[in-house]
């Protein structure tokens, strides 16, 4: 596994593009990875909610991470989704990823169980990090209570820091309360808390934390990387708008499908629309409809094209 801290800023939860049947397609996905990196990501989240994790089997899971190791992509620059109900199959996914070389490891808690308490969660995680613990795993934890139903409390992160040093070393906070976010970051200075929007990414980095790690920067990083990195504050202002108006737009539609609509469009190729069950595909119409949309925001066809 890669040591040290994840670089900070903008990471895409990847979309996982399929064929139809349901298989990975490997080419279409490290083609968008390549893009990511070229338009303003600093590192690659995949196999997150966005990426369709948890409709994949944990031999689907294996393919992909193989797929981007082997393909050069830069590992030490990705957060992989290797989280599961299952402690067995987050450790033999989180085994792969370090193996694999990459930065971190994204958890979801074990969510079949809907009010877990802290205690049973420490004992999952601690089971994890225990079995892990040669390799000097560097475990996120996946905080997305509307989702897992299953939150991450200060006590319950502060008992796993606390047992385990240098293991559970961030978060992504994807509760939509930006409160949450500040107060992991107050109670643990260092933490690498990444928020789940982009609209909250300054705001992120403003009081030390390390960015965002979002669905749609699939198709809005180059925005919100020209955002980021403005310095006047009118030109500022109208870019702040624009980052906005993109996540409500796509998030209007759904973030998972209305990601993988948009992309259908502008890169002209239809397959790119196909989700996993049991998410449901756009149709043509509302992709193209969407597509619109965000052309109107922020002309976001050129950056493909």
């Amino acid at each position: 596994m890669t040591s040290g801290s994840a670089p900070k800023g903008i990471y895409a939860a990847v979309s996982t593009p399929v064929d139809a049947d349901c298989n990975i397609d490997t080419d279409l996905l490290l083609d968008h990875c390549s893009w990511l990196l070229e338009n303003g990501c600093a590192g690659l989240a995949p196999l997150g909610t966005t990426g369709e994790a948890n409709s994949m089997g944990t031999a689907q899971r294996r393919e992909l991470i193989e797929t981007m190791a082997e393909a050069g992509l830069p590992m030490e620059k990705t957060i992989i989704g290797t989280g599961s109900t299952s402690f067995s199959d987050a450790i033999e996914l989180s085994e792969l990823a370090m193996d694999a070389g990459a930065n971190g490891l994204l958890m979801l808690p074990p969510f079949y169980y809907k009010s877990p308490s802290d205690e049973g969660l420490f004992r999952f995680f601690a089971k994890v990090a225990e079995v892990l613990g040669e390799k000097s795993p560097r475990i996120f934890l996946y905080h997305f209570p509307q989702m897992s139903a299953v939150p991450f409390t200060l006590n319950l992160v502060r008992r796993l820091r606390k047992e385990f040093p240098g293991v559970f070393v961030g978060m992504k906070d994807s509760s939509g309360d930006f409160e949450n976010t500040k107060a992991f970051l107050e109670a643990f200075p260092g933490f690498e808390a990444f928020s789940g929007s982009e609209v909250f990414a300054a705001a992120n980095l403003d009081i030390g934390g390390w960015g965002c790690i979002s669905a749609t920067t699939n198709l809005s990083a180059p925005v919100v990387a020209a955002w980021l990195s403005e310095t006047d504050p009118r030109a500022q202002g109208v870019l702040d708008r624009k980052v906005n108006a993109l996540r409500a737009a796509i998030a209007s539609v759904n973030n998972v499908s209305g990601t993988k609509g948009a992309l259908s469009v502008f890169r002209a190729c239809p397959c790119w629309a196909r989700t996993l069950p049991p998410n449901v595909d756009l149709d043509e119409a509302e992709a193209s409809k969407l597509a619109a949309e965000l052309d109107r925001i922020a002309d976001l066809g050129r950056y493909f094209r």
